[in-house]
C-alpha cells in the first residue's frame, strides 16, 4: 500500500472538524515553541505524544509507532530534569509496552475499519485496579524521595498510575481514560513547577495541557461508541 493511501486509511473514520482540529493543536504547539525558543527535543516529545493520545483515541494501531518516537525524547527530559520515575517509566515500561500493543492490537480490529474494538472492566476489577495503584504509589514514592526525585510524591503518581493506565490502552479498556486524565493532570503540576524552577519546556507543558483535554475528549466518545456498539 502507497504511503499516501496509508495515510488516508488512517484517517478515514476521523469526523470532519477532527481532522481539521487535531491537526491545528500539533501547529499550535509548534508555533509556540519556536516562538519562545524551546527545547527541540521538548517539541518534538510533545508533537509524538499528542499525535499518540490522539491515534490511540481513534483506536488506531499507527499511535504504537509513533509513541515510541516520543518515548525517547520524554525519557531524555525526564532525565536531564531530575524525574527518575518518569525515566524509568518510559524506558523499561513503556516502550516494550508499545511494542506488545502493536501486536495486542492487530488481533482486535473492527472489520469494516482499521480501528480497535473496545472493552471495559467489571466492577471487581476495577477495584483491584485502583487498590494496587494507590498502594504501590505510597510505597513508590518513598523510593524516588531517598532517590533525590525533585517532586517524588507527584512523580510516583504519575509513574505508577501509567503503568495501569497502559495496561489498560494495552486491553483497550475505557478506563484508561480516567486514569489518563488523573496522570495528565498530576503531570501538567509537575512540569510546571520543573518551568518555574528554570527548566526549557514550554512544549512539555503544552503538551500534558493537550493530553488533559484529549483524555476528557475521548472519554466521551468511547462511551458514545461502545453504547451505539451495544444497540447495534
Amino acid at each position: 500500500m502507497k504511503l499516501i493511501e496509508l495515510i488516508k486509511e488512517e484517517f478515514k473514520n476521523f469526523e470532519k472538524y477532527e481532522r481539521f482540529l487535531f491537526p491545528l493543536i500539533i501547529l499550535v504547539i509548534i508555533i509556540t515553541s519556536i516562538i519562545i525558543k524551546d527545547n527541540k527535543i521538548a517539541l518534538v516529545s510533545a508533537v509524538c505524544g499528542v499525535s499518540y493520545t490522539i491515534l490511540a483515541g481513534k483506536g488506531r494501531v499507527s499511535c504504537y509507532f509513533i509513541g515510541m518516537i516520543g518515548t525517547f525524547c520524554y525519557s531524555y527530559l525526564a532525565f536531564i530534569n531530575e524525574f527518575y520515575g518518569n525515566l524509568v517509566l518510559y524506558m523499561l515500561y513503556y516502550l516494550p509496552m508499545e511494542i506488545i500493543g502493536i501486536f495486542k492490537w492487530k488481533k482486535h480490529l473492527k472489520k469494516d475499519v482499521r480501528e480497535i474494538i473496545k472493552t471495559k472492566l467489571n466492577n471487581k476489577e476495577r477495584f483491584i485496579y485502583f487498590t494496587l495503584m494507590i498502594l504501590i504509589s505510597v510505597i513508590v514514592s518513598f523510593v524516588l524521595r531517598l532517590m533525590g526525585d525533585f517532586n517524588p510524591y507527584l512523580d510516583a503518581m504519575a509513574t505508577i498510575f501509567s503503568i495501569f493506565g497502559q495496561i489498560l490502552t494495552v486491553k483497550r479498556c475505557i478506563e484508561q481514560w480516567y486514569i489518563w486524565f488523573f496522570v495528565n493532570l498530576i503531570s501538567l503540576i509537575m512540569w510546571i513547577f520543573a518551568y518555574i524552577n528554570g527548566s526549557n519546556c514550554f512544549a512539555t507543558i503544552i503538551m500534558w495541557l493537550v493530553y488533559l483535554i484529549l483524555s476528557i475528549y475521548f472519554l466521551q466518545a468511547w462511551k458514545k461508541d461502545m453504547k451505539k456498539t451495544l444497540y447495534n
